[in-house]
Protein backbone atom coordinates (compact mmCIF):
# COMPACT_ATOMS: atom_id res chain seq x y z
CA UNK A 1 0.00 0.00 0.00
CA UNK A 2 2.62 2.68 0.94
CA UNK A 3 6.12 2.76 0.48
CA UNK A 4 9.61 4.35 1.21
CA UNK A 5 10.11 4.90 -2.37
CA UNK A 6 13.94 5.86 -3.52
CA UNK A 7 13.69 9.95 -2.37
CA UNK A 8 13.94 11.61 -5.98
CA UNK A 9 15.80 14.28 -5.04
CA UNK A 10 19.02 12.48 -4.11
CA UNK A 11 22.22 11.35 -5.75
CA UNK A 12 21.37 10.03 -9.44
CA UNK A 13 24.32 8.26 -11.31
CA UNK A 14 25.38 5.50 -13.83
CA UNK A 15 26.88 2.35 -14.27
CA UNK A 16 26.85 -0.33 -11.63
CA UNK A 17 27.82 2.18 -8.47
CA UNK A 18 24.61 4.13 -9.18
CA UNK A 19 22.04 1.54 -6.87
CA UNK A 20 25.16 1.00 -4.90
CA UNK A 21 25.35 4.34 -3.57
CA UNK A 22 21.62 5.30 -3.87
CA UNK A 23 21.16 2.37 -1.24
CA UNK A 24 24.09 3.61 1.03
CA UNK A 25 22.63 7.02 1.06
CA UNK A 26 19.37 5.56 1.84
CA UNK A 27 20.31 3.34 4.23
CA UNK A 28 21.77 6.58 6.22
CA UNK A 29 18.72 8.55 6.25
CA UNK A 30 16.81 5.58 7.41
CA UNK A 31 19.06 5.17 9.94
CA UNK A 32 19.05 8.83 11.21
CA UNK A 33 15.43 8.71 10.90
CA UNK A 34 15.19 5.26 13.26
CA UNK A 35 17.51 7.01 15.61
CA UNK A 36 14.17 9.54 16.32
CA UNK A 37 12.21 6.87 17.62
CA UNK A 38 14.32 7.07 20.86
CA UNK A 39 15.54 10.54 21.34
CA UNK A 40 15.28 13.88 19.65
CA UNK A 41 18.10 14.13 16.50
CA UNK A 42 19.93 17.11 14.80
CA UNK A 43 21.06 15.49 11.72
CA UNK A 44 22.40 17.10 8.38
CA UNK A 45 21.03 16.10 4.83
CA UNK A 46 23.61 16.54 1.73
CA UNK A 47 21.96 16.57 -1.82
CA UNK A 48 24.28 16.47 -4.45
CA UNK A 49 23.71 17.35 -8.04
CA UNK A 50 21.38 14.95 -10.81
CA UNK A 51 23.83 15.56 -13.16
CA UNK A 52 26.71 14.24 -11.91
CA UNK A 53 28.50 11.25 -13.86
CA UNK A 54 29.95 8.19 -12.58
CA UNK A 55 33.76 9.30 -13.98
CA UNK A 56 33.20 12.98 -12.79
CA UNK A 57 33.00 12.21 -8.79
CA UNK A 58 33.80 9.40 -6.67
CA UNK A 59 32.64 9.25 -2.52
CA UNK A 60 36.38 8.95 -1.72
CA UNK A 61 38.29 11.02 -3.77
CA UNK A 62 37.72 14.80 -3.80
CA UNK A 63 39.91 18.02 -4.77
CA UNK A 64 41.98 19.39 -2.49
CA UNK A 65 42.22 22.69 -0.71
CA UNK A 66 44.55 23.97 -3.20
CA UNK A 67 42.31 23.40 -5.95
CA UNK A 68 39.64 25.22 -3.89
CA UNK A 69 41.70 28.47 -3.51
CA UNK A 70 42.47 28.13 -7.51
CA UNK A 71 38.60 27.79 -8.09
CA UNK A 72 37.78 30.72 -6.23
CA UNK A 73 40.51 32.77 -7.76
CA UNK A 74 39.14 32.36 -11.12
CA UNK A 75 35.57 32.88 -9.81
CA UNK A 76 36.68 35.82 -8.91
CA UNK A 77 37.91 37.23 -11.99
CA UNK A 78 34.98 35.72 -14.24
CA UNK A 79 35.33 33.88 -17.26
CA UNK A 80 33.39 31.78 -19.81
CA UNK A 81 33.91 28.82 -17.67
CA UNK A 82 32.54 30.25 -14.98
CA UNK A 83 29.77 27.55 -14.45
CA UNK A 84 32.14 24.85 -14.86
CA UNK A 85 34.06 26.24 -12.43
CA UNK A 86 31.28 26.94 -9.78
CA UNK A 87 30.53 22.71 -10.38
CA UNK A 88 33.90 22.02 -9.47
CA UNK A 89 33.88 24.33 -6.95
CA UNK A 90 31.11 22.25 -5.68
CA UNK A 91 32.92 19.21 -5.68
CA UNK A 92 35.68 20.11 -3.97
CA UNK A 93 33.94 21.70 -0.95
CA UNK A 94 32.74 17.82 0.48
CA UNK A 95 36.17 18.48 1.88
CA UNK A 96 35.64 19.11 5.40
CA UNK A 97 39.47 20.84 5.33
CA UNK A 98 38.29 22.54 2.11
CA UNK A 99 35.36 23.82 3.16
CA UNK A 100 37.87 25.48 6.11
CA UNK A 101 40.08 26.64 3.93
CA UNK A 102 37.05 28.35 2.11
CA UNK A 103 35.72 30.05 4.42
CA UNK A 104 38.79 31.44 5.65
CA UNK A 105 39.41 32.81 2.09
CA UNK A 106 38.44 36.43 2.06
CA UNK A 107 34.89 37.22 0.74
CA UNK A 108 34.50 33.68 -0.53
CA UNK A 109 31.38 33.40 0.96
CA UNK A 110 30.25 36.73 -0.60
CA UNK A 111 31.57 35.87 -4.01
CA UNK A 112 28.49 32.95 -3.86
CA UNK A 113 25.88 35.46 -2.42
CA UNK A 114 26.61 37.43 -5.40
CA UNK A 115 26.47 34.56 -7.78
CA UNK A 116 23.23 33.43 -6.00
CA UNK A 117 21.72 36.97 -7.98
CA UNK A 118 23.31 35.96 -11.34
CA UNK A 119 21.06 36.13 -14.24
CA UNK A 120 22.51 32.99 -14.89
CA UNK A 121 20.06 29.75 -13.80
CA UNK A 122 22.61 27.69 -13.80
CA UNK A 123 25.21 29.55 -12.03
CA UNK A 124 22.60 30.20 -9.47
CA UNK A 125 21.98 26.69 -9.07
CA UNK A 126 25.71 25.83 -8.62
CA UNK A 127 26.33 28.51 -6.07
CA UNK A 128 23.52 27.36 -3.94
CA UNK A 129 25.15 23.94 -4.54
CA UNK A 130 28.01 24.91 -3.01
CA UNK A 131 26.33 26.74 0.17
CA UNK A 132 24.76 23.34 0.72
CA UNK A 133 27.97 21.79 0.12
CA UNK A 134 29.29 24.30 2.85
CA UNK A 135 26.18 23.63 5.35
CA UNK A 136 26.84 19.93 5.67
CA UNK A 137 30.08 20.61 7.34
CA UNK A 138 31.04 19.01 10.61
CA UNK A 139 32.74 21.99 11.57
CA UNK A 140 30.72 24.80 13.40
CA UNK A 141 32.51 27.49 12.75
CA UNK A 142 31.40 27.33 8.80
CA UNK A 143 27.34 27.91 9.93
CA UNK A 144 28.30 31.07 11.30
CA UNK A 145 30.34 32.11 7.77
CA UNK A 146 27.21 31.46 5.77
CA UNK A 147 24.85 33.81 7.52
CA UNK A 148 25.76 36.43 4.58
CA UNK A 149 23.35 34.26 2.25
CA UNK A 150 20.79 33.58 4.57
CA UNK A 151 18.04 36.38 3.54
CA UNK A 152 18.68 35.51 0.12
CA UNK A 153 18.12 31.75 0.71
CA UNK A 154 14.69 32.78 2.53
CA UNK A 155 13.91 34.75 -0.23
CA UNK A 156 14.54 31.93 -3.33
CA UNK A 157 11.87 29.81 -1.00
CA UNK A 158 9.02 31.33 -3.35
CA UNK A 159 11.03 30.39 -6.61
CA UNK A 160 9.06 28.28 -9.41
CA UNK A 161 12.51 25.61 -9.47
CA UNK A 162 11.72 22.56 -7.39
CA UNK A 163 15.67 21.23 -7.23
CA UNK A 164 16.26 25.11 -6.41
CA UNK A 165 13.87 25.42 -3.62
CA UNK A 166 14.87 22.28 -2.07
CA UNK A 167 18.53 23.16 -1.57
CA UNK A 168 17.97 26.35 -0.33
CA UNK A 169 15.72 24.14 2.55
CA UNK A 170 18.32 21.21 3.17
CA UNK A 171 20.43 24.36 3.37
CA UNK A 172 18.75 26.23 5.81
CA UNK A 173 18.08 22.95 7.93
CA UNK A 174 21.42 22.21 7.95
CA UNK A 175 22.67 25.26 9.30
CA UNK A 176 19.95 26.46 11.98
CA UNK A 177 21.17 23.75 14.72
CA UNK A 178 24.46 24.40 14.59
CA UNK A 179 25.22 27.99 16.28
CA UNK A 180 22.65 30.09 18.33
CA UNK A 181 23.53 33.30 16.35
CA UNK A 182 22.69 31.37 13.15
CA UNK A 183 19.70 30.01 14.36
CA UNK A 184 18.93 33.52 15.96
CA UNK A 185 19.48 35.36 12.63
CA UNK A 186 17.00 33.02 10.69
CA UNK A 187 14.20 33.49 13.38
CA UNK A 188 14.91 37.52 12.70
CA UNK A 189 14.64 37.29 9.23
CA UNK A 190 11.33 35.28 9.07
CA UNK A 191 12.32 31.70 8.59
CA UNK A 192 9.42 30.45 10.41
CA UNK A 193 6.55 32.82 8.16
CA UNK A 194 8.91 31.59 5.16
CA UNK A 195 8.49 28.07 6.08
CA UNK A 196 4.62 27.84 6.01
CA UNK A 197 4.14 30.14 2.98
CA UNK A 198 6.73 27.93 1.09
CA UNK A 199 4.71 25.06 2.35
CA UNK A 200 1.34 26.61 1.53
CA UNK A 201 2.13 27.09 -1.74
CA UNK A 202 4.22 23.65 -3.10
CA UNK A 203 1.82 21.45 -0.80
CA UNK A 204 0.76 19.17 -4.09
CA UNK A 205 4.86 19.47 -4.03
CA UNK A 206 5.71 16.62 -2.24
CA UNK A 207 9.57 16.54 -2.65
CA UNK A 208 9.35 20.84 -1.29
CA UNK A 209 7.52 19.38 1.26
CA UNK A 210 9.64 16.85 2.76
CA UNK A 211 12.27 19.43 3.11
CA UNK A 212 10.19 21.85 4.49
CA UNK A 213 9.14 19.20 7.05
CA UNK A 214 13.05 18.82 7.60
CA UNK A 215 14.22 22.05 7.98
CA UNK A 216 11.58 22.45 10.26
CA UNK A 217 12.59 19.52 12.65
CA UNK A 218 16.08 20.76 12.92
CA UNK A 219 14.34 23.99 14.18
CA UNK A 220 12.21 22.52 17.14
CA UNK A 221 14.59 20.48 18.27
CA UNK A 222 17.08 23.72 19.30
CA UNK A 223 17.50 24.72 21.97
CA UNK A 224 14.71 27.37 23.57
CA UNK A 225 12.51 26.15 20.80
CA UNK A 226 9.63 25.76 23.15
CA UNK A 227 10.20 29.63 23.89
CA UNK A 228 11.05 30.76 20.66
CA UNK A 229 9.99 28.89 18.07
CA UNK A 230 6.98 26.44 18.79
CA UNK A 231 4.60 29.54 19.30
CA UNK A 232 5.81 31.14 15.74
CA UNK A 233 4.37 27.70 14.73
CA UNK A 234 1.22 27.28 16.25
CA UNK A 235 0.06 30.54 15.64
CA UNK A 236 0.78 29.79 11.30
CA UNK A 237 -0.73 27.99 8.76
CA UNK A 238 2.19 24.96 9.32
CA UNK A 239 0.37 23.04 11.91
CA UNK A 240 -2.44 22.44 9.42
CA UNK A 241 -0.20 22.27 6.51
CA UNK A 242 1.46 19.06 8.33
CA UNK A 243 -1.75 18.00 9.46
CA UNK A 244 -2.55 17.54 5.65
CA UNK A 245 0.29 15.78 4.58
CA UNK A 246 -0.17 12.98 7.14
CA UNK A 247 -1.62 10.63 4.76
CA UNK A 248 1.27 9.19 2.29
CA UNK A 249 1.46 9.15 -1.14
CA UNK A 250 1.10 5.68 -2.45
CA UNK A 251 3.68 6.71 -5.61
CA UNK A 252 5.60 9.26 -4.00
CA UNK A 253 5.97 7.29 -0.55
CA UNK A 254 6.33 7.82 2.68
CA UNK A 255 9.25 10.45 3.25
CA UNK A 256 7.31 13.73 3.66
CA UNK A 257 4.07 12.14 5.99
CA UNK A 258 7.47 10.64 8.02
CA UNK A 259 8.84 14.64 8.44
CA UNK A 260 5.54 16.29 9.22
CA UNK A 261 4.59 13.40 11.57
CA UNK A 262 8.16 13.98 13.57
CA UNK A 263 7.27 18.14 13.20
CA UNK A 264 4.25 17.17 14.86
CA UNK A 265 5.73 14.98 17.75
CA UNK A 266 8.02 17.62 18.34
CA UNK A 267 5.22 20.34 18.63
CA UNK A 268 2.95 17.85 20.82
CA UNK A 269 5.85 16.82 23.15
CA UNK A 270 7.26 20.36 23.86
CA UNK A 271 4.25 22.44 24.00
CA UNK A 272 2.68 22.65 28.15
CA UNK A 273 -0.76 23.11 26.46
CA UNK A 274 -1.92 21.28 23.16
CA UNK A 275 -5.17 22.50 22.83
CA UNK A 276 -4.31 24.85 19.87
CA UNK A 277 -2.89 22.06 18.01
CA UNK A 278 -6.58 20.20 19.22
CA UNK A 279 -8.63 22.69 18.00
CA UNK A 280 -7.23 22.36 14.27
CA UNK A 281 -8.38 18.48 14.16
CA UNK A 282 -4.53 17.63 15.26
CA UNK A 283 -5.85 14.05 17.30
CA UNK A 284 -8.60 13.42 14.78
CA UNK A 285 -6.20 12.75 11.88
CA UNK A 286 -3.52 11.71 13.81
CA UNK A 287 -6.05 8.62 15.36
CA UNK A 288 -7.47 7.66 12.21
CA UNK A 289 -4.33 8.01 10.41
CA UNK A 290 -3.51 4.98 13.30
CA UNK A 291 -6.10 3.39 12.71
CA UNK A 292 -5.18 2.90 8.89
CA UNK A 293 -1.70 2.01 9.64
CA UNK A 294 -2.63 -0.75 11.88
CA UNK A 295 -4.81 -2.06 9.78
CA UNK A 296 -2.01 -1.79 7.41
CA UNK A 297 0.26 -3.86 9.70
CA UNK A 298 -2.56 -6.42 10.72
CA UNK A 299 -3.06 -7.00 7.52
CA UNK A 300 0.92 -7.86 6.96
CA UNK A 301 2.47 -4.92 4.93
CA UNK A 302 5.81 -4.93 5.45
CA UNK A 303 6.38 -1.29 3.20
CA UNK A 304 9.79 -0.59 3.96
CA UNK A 305 9.87 2.72 6.58
CA UNK A 306 6.35 1.90 7.40
CA UNK A 307 7.41 1.60 11.20
CA UNK A 308 9.14 5.05 10.87
CA UNK A 309 5.87 6.65 10.72
CA UNK A 310 3.73 4.82 13.13
CA UNK A 311 6.45 6.01 15.61
CA UNK A 312 5.92 9.76 15.45
CA UNK A 313 1.93 9.31 15.24
CA UNK A 314 2.22 6.97 18.02
CA UNK A 315 3.84 9.85 20.02
CA UNK A 316 1.83 12.65 18.62
CA UNK A 317 -1.79 10.68 19.70
CA UNK A 318 -0.13 9.91 23.24
CA UNK A 319 0.36 13.32 23.96
CA UNK A 320 -2.74 14.66 22.59
CA UNK A 321 -4.74 12.27 24.49
CA UNK A 322 -3.03 13.85 27.68
CA UNK A 323 -4.09 17.08 27.10
CA UNK A 324 -7.66 16.28 25.64
CA UNK A 325 -10.73 16.87 28.07
CA UNK A 326 -12.12 13.71 29.37
CA UNK A 327 -15.63 15.55 27.96
CA UNK A 328 -13.75 15.91 24.38
CA UNK A 329 -12.37 12.05 24.32
CA UNK A 330 -14.60 9.97 22.05
CA UNK A 331 -15.43 13.64 19.72
CA UNK A 332 -11.40 13.78 19.35
CA UNK A 333 -11.14 10.21 18.97
CA UNK A 334 -13.75 8.52 17.17
CA UNK A 335 -14.88 4.91 17.87
CA UNK A 336 -13.35 2.00 18.86
CA UNK A 337 -11.05 0.92 16.46
CA UNK A 338 -8.18 3.01 17.41
CA UNK A 339 -8.31 0.63 20.80
CA UNK A 340 -8.10 -2.12 18.12
CA UNK A 341 -5.02 -0.77 15.81
CA UNK A 342 -3.09 0.04 18.98
CA UNK A 343 -3.69 -3.66 20.21
CA UNK A 344 -2.46 -4.92 16.88
CA UNK A 345 0.42 -3.00 16.78
CA UNK A 346 1.38 -3.99 20.15
CA UNK A 347 1.47 -7.49 19.14
CA UNK A 348 2.79 -6.99 15.34
CA UNK A 349 6.13 -4.87 17.13
CA UNK A 350 6.11 -6.77 20.04
CA UNK A 351 9.62 -9.28 19.29
CA UNK A 352 11.04 -7.13 16.28
CA UNK A 353 10.15 -3.44 17.19
CA UNK A 354 9.69 -3.66 21.32
CA UNK A 355 10.54 -0.30 21.31
CA UNK A 356 7.22 0.21 19.36
CA UNK A 357 5.63 -1.84 20.87
CA UNK A 358 6.29 -0.27 24.21
CA UNK A 359 4.98 3.10 22.70
CA UNK A 360 1.52 1.20 21.48
CA UNK A 361 1.17 -0.03 24.98
CA UNK A 362 1.65 3.69 26.37
CA UNK A 363 -1.31 5.15 24.13
CA UNK A 364 -3.29 2.60 25.09
CA UNK A 365 -2.70 3.21 28.75
CA UNK A 366 -3.52 6.95 27.77
CA UNK A 367 -6.63 5.99 25.88
CA UNK A 368 -8.27 4.03 28.78
CA UNK A 369 -7.23 5.97 31.67
CA UNK A 370 -9.72 8.35 31.93
CA UNK A 371 -12.52 6.69 28.92
CA UNK A 372 -14.92 3.99 30.24
CA UNK A 373 -16.25 3.20 26.75
CA UNK A 374 -12.50 2.73 25.41
CA UNK A 375 -11.91 0.27 28.49
CA UNK A 376 -15.02 -1.40 27.65
CA UNK A 377 -14.02 -1.78 23.79
CA UNK A 378 -11.39 -4.27 24.93
CA UNK A 379 -13.47 -6.56 26.79
CA UNK A 380 -16.31 -6.46 24.46
CA UNK A 381 -13.94 -7.14 21.66
CA UNK A 382 -12.05 -9.96 23.48
CA UNK A 383 -9.01 -8.03 23.70
CA UNK A 384 -8.24 -8.26 27.68
CA UNK A 385 -6.65 -11.78 27.13
CA UNK A 386 -4.45 -10.98 24.18
CA UNK A 387 -3.20 -8.65 26.76
CA UNK A 388 -2.93 -10.47 30.08
CA UNK A 389 -0.68 -13.06 27.75
CA UNK A 390 2.11 -10.05 27.27
CA UNK A 391 2.49 -9.48 31.35
CA UNK A 392 5.95 -11.94 31.24
CA UNK A 393 7.59 -9.77 28.59
CA UNK A 394 9.87 -6.85 29.87
CA UNK A 395 11.69 -3.88 28.37
CA UNK A 396 8.89 -1.83 30.04
CA UNK A 397 6.05 -3.43 28.19
CA UNK A 398 4.86 -5.84 30.92
CA UNK A 399 4.46 -2.93 33.27
CA UNK A 400 2.31 -0.61 30.60
CA UNK A 401 0.45 -3.34 30.28
CA UNK A 402 -0.24 -3.76 33.77
CA UNK A 403 -1.29 -0.53 34.19
CA UNK A 404 -3.92 -0.53 31.09
CA UNK A 405 -5.56 -3.33 32.80
CA UNK A 406 -5.59 -1.34 36.44
CA UNK A 407 -7.53 1.75 34.14
CA UNK A 408 -9.96 -0.88 33.24
CA UNK A 409 -10.62 -2.57 37.04
CA UNK A 410 -10.78 1.06 38.31
CA UNK A 411 -13.47 1.77 36.37
CA UNK A 412 -16.38 -0.51 37.03
CA UNK A 413 -17.13 -3.65 39.62
CA UNK A 414 -18.36 -5.24 36.94
CA UNK A 415 -15.33 -4.59 35.07
CA UNK A 416 -13.19 -6.37 37.60
CA UNK A 417 -15.44 -9.34 37.59
CA UNK A 418 -14.89 -9.83 34.03
CA UNK A 419 -11.31 -9.47 33.87
CA UNK A 420 -11.00 -12.59 36.86
CA UNK A 421 -12.75 -14.48 34.40
CA UNK A 422 -10.71 -13.96 31.77
CA UNK A 423 -7.45 -14.94 33.60
CA UNK A 424 -6.39 -11.59 35.32
CA UNK A 425 -5.72 -13.74 39.08
CA UNK A 426 -3.61 -16.61 37.80
CA UNK A 427 -1.60 -14.11 35.26
CA UNK A 428 -1.26 -11.55 38.90
CA UNK A 429 0.33 -14.49 41.06
CA UNK A 430 2.96 -14.85 38.64
CA UNK A 431 3.80 -11.31 37.99
CA UNK A 432 3.88 -10.92 41.95
CA UNK A 433 6.56 -12.93 41.99
CA UNK A 434 8.83 -11.20 39.75
CA UNK A 435 11.95 -9.13 40.26
CA UNK A 436 11.27 -6.30 38.76
CA UNK A 437 9.49 -4.23 41.77
CA UNK A 438 7.48 -2.31 39.93
CA UNK A 439 5.52 -5.41 38.64
CA UNK A 440 5.06 -6.13 42.17
CA UNK A 441 3.82 -2.85 43.14
CA UNK A 442 1.80 -2.35 40.12
CA UNK A 443 -0.07 -6.45 40.36
CA UNK A 444 -0.75 -5.03 44.57
CA UNK A 445 -2.50 -2.55 43.03
CA UNK A 446 -4.76 -4.29 40.42
CA UNK A 447 -5.10 -7.15 43.12
CA UNK A 448 -6.84 -4.73 45.49
CA UNK A 449 -9.55 -3.65 43.18
CA UNK A 450 -10.17 -6.97 42.07
CA UNK A 451 -10.50 -8.11 45.70
CA UNK A 452 -12.73 -5.96 46.79
CA UNK A 453 -14.84 -6.26 43.76
CA UNK A 454 -16.81 -9.23 44.54
CA UNK A 455 -16.25 -11.90 47.75
CA UNK A 456 -15.86 -14.41 45.51
CA UNK A 457 -12.83 -12.93 43.94
CA UNK A 458 -11.05 -12.63 46.68
CA UNK A 459 -11.69 -16.47 47.63
CA UNK A 460 -10.78 -17.43 44.02
CA UNK A 461 -7.22 -15.71 44.78
CA UNK A 462 -7.27 -17.62 48.38
CA UNK A 463 -7.66 -20.83 46.24
CA UNK A 464 -4.93 -20.08 43.77
CA UNK A 465 -2.64 -20.26 46.62
CA UNK A 466 -2.63 -15.87 46.77
CA UNK A 467 -2.01 -16.00 50.44
CA UNK A 468 1.77 -17.52 50.31
CA UNK A 469 2.40 -14.96 47.61
CA UNK A 470 1.58 -11.93 50.01
CA UNK A 471 3.42 -13.23 52.84
CA UNK A 472 6.69 -13.67 51.08
CA UNK A 473 5.96 -10.12 49.95
CA UNK A 474 5.05 -8.89 53.55
CA UNK A 475 8.47 -10.43 55.25
CA UNK A 476 10.90 -9.94 52.34
CA UNK A 477 9.22 -7.20 50.86
CA UNK A 478 10.36 -3.35 51.76
CA UNK A 479 8.13 -0.22 52.11
CA UNK A 480 5.00 0.70 50.40
CA UNK A 481 4.81 -3.26 48.93
CA UNK A 482 5.07 -4.66 52.77
CA UNK A 483 2.40 -2.70 53.74
CA UNK A 484 0.03 -2.99 50.56
CA UNK A 485 0.51 -6.79 51.19
CA UNK A 486 -0.38 -7.06 54.69
CA UNK A 487 -2.98 -4.50 53.84
CA UNK A 488 -4.38 -7.00 51.57
CA UNK A 489 -3.89 -9.82 54.00
CA UNK A 490 -5.63 -8.52 57.43
CA UNK A 491 -8.43 -6.59 55.91
CA UNK A 492 -9.57 -8.62 52.90
CA UNK A 493 -7.99 -12.09 52.71
CA UNK A 494 -7.08 -13.86 55.86
CA UNK A 495 -10.75 -14.41 56.78
CA UNK A 496 -10.89 -16.38 53.37
CA UNK A 497 -7.93 -19.05 55.00
CA UNK A 498 -9.08 -22.84 54.76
Amino acid sequence: MWRLNKVRHKVSRQGDSLEELRLKRREHERTLRQARRDRQLVSKRLLLNEDEKQQDITMDTTPGEQDVVSLVHKLQHSGPEKEANLKALSKALRDPSAQLTFVKLENSVHLLVGLLTSSNAQCRLQAVQCLHELSHSPHKNVAPACLPATSYLLTYLSGPSTKFTELCLYTLGNICPDNDVVKEKLLAQGIIPALATCMENQRHNLAVVEAVGFTLSQLLQTKDAAVKIIPMVLASTLPSNLLSILTPDPKFGLAPAIECAWCLHYLTSSSKDNRELLSRGALVQCSSLLVSLGRAVAEGNKDEGLELLVCPVLRCVGNLLFSCPVEGLSTQVGDVRLVVALCGLVQAYLHTQPALAREAAWVLNNLTAHSSQFCSALLTLNLVPGLIQLLPFSQGINTMILRILANIAHKKQEFCIQLTQLGLLSALCATLKMVDQEMVTLSLDVLFMLVVSSPQVAAEFVNQGGLSLLEAIQYNGEGDRRRRATYLLEQHLLSYRL
